[in-house]
This record gives C-alpha cells, structure tokens and sequence, in this order.
C-alpha cells in the first residue's frame, strides 16, 4: 500500500477563521477528513502534517525519505520566501505535488512566484480544498506509475 504524506504549511492552521472569502470556511480538521475519506477510497495510508514553522517542515520532508511514495505539500506562504524549503525537496528522493487553496496566480504579486513549483512533479492550485483532493489523486498516480516515481521529478 502506498504512504502518502499530506503536509500544510503556515497558517493552514487557522482554515475557517482567517481570510474565509479566500480560503472558504472550512477548518483544517474538516479539510483533513475530507483528505482521509478520499484515501480511504484510494487505498492509501496517509500522514497529514501541519506546522508553522519552517524548521519543522523541513524537517518533516528529510525524514519522508524511504518512508512515503509522495508528498502533497502546500507550503503557504513560505511558497514565495523559502528557499530553505525548496532546497529540501531538492533533497528528498520523494515526490512532491504542490498544492494551494488560492489561485496564487490571481493574487498580489508578490505570490505570483513559486519557490517549490521548479522542484515539484507538478502544482495544483486554485480550486479550493478539492486542490488537496486533486493533489492527492495526483501523488498516488505517481507512486503507483514507475515512469514518474522517484527518478523521474524535475530538478
């Protein structure tokens, strides 16, 4: 069965009380339900993780290694400032897709670039919590596919 680990960034924490006509009004706990009933359905084993700090997801991603088929990352903010976490995927030999509840895209600009997007096997962003659902999809087709597991992500 493939490990997949579900990784949230900044701020993630407060989903359902900070910016809502943005991020919706979900809480991260109902986003992680919603992220474990797809799995369950998938038939993965999933880890969701949550920090706001830096060290600590950065920490999180080194130690994915051997351990988990793929990681859905999203990074909030450290998305656009942290080159540190950037680095990490780099050196992980797992699979990352990033994924973002915003379109970054269609916000200020200074989220317009994407430290983690030139390292990640892709980004999904802009559709809410199904980006999560979407991103999950995704990373299991990559653990379960040998052309695009470990080997193969962009670097």
């Amino acid at each position: 069965m493939e490990r997949i680990l579900v990784i949230h960034g900044p701020n993630l924490n407060m989903l359902g009380k900070r910016e809502v006509g943005v991020y919706g009004n979900m809480t991260l706990e109902e986003v992680n339900d919603t992220i474990r009933t797809l799995a369950k359905g998938l038939d993965v084993d999933i880890t969701i993780f949550q920090s706001n700090s830096e060290g600590a997801l950065i920490d999180k991603i080194h130690e994915a290694s051997g351990r988990y088929s793929a990681i859905v990352l999203n990074p909030g903010g450290y998305t656009h400032t942290s080159v540190a976490l950037r680095d990490a995927v780099v050196a992980s030999d797992v699979p990352v897709v990033e994924v973002h509840i915003s379109n970054i895209y269609q916000r200020e600009g200074f989220r317009h670039h994407s430290y983690i997007s030139g390292v990640a096997a892709g980004q999904i962003a802009g559709f809410g919590v199904n980006s999560y659902l979407l991103g999950l999809r995704a990373a299991v087709e990559i653990a379960r596919s040998p052309e695009t597991s470990r080997g193969s992500k962009i670097i």
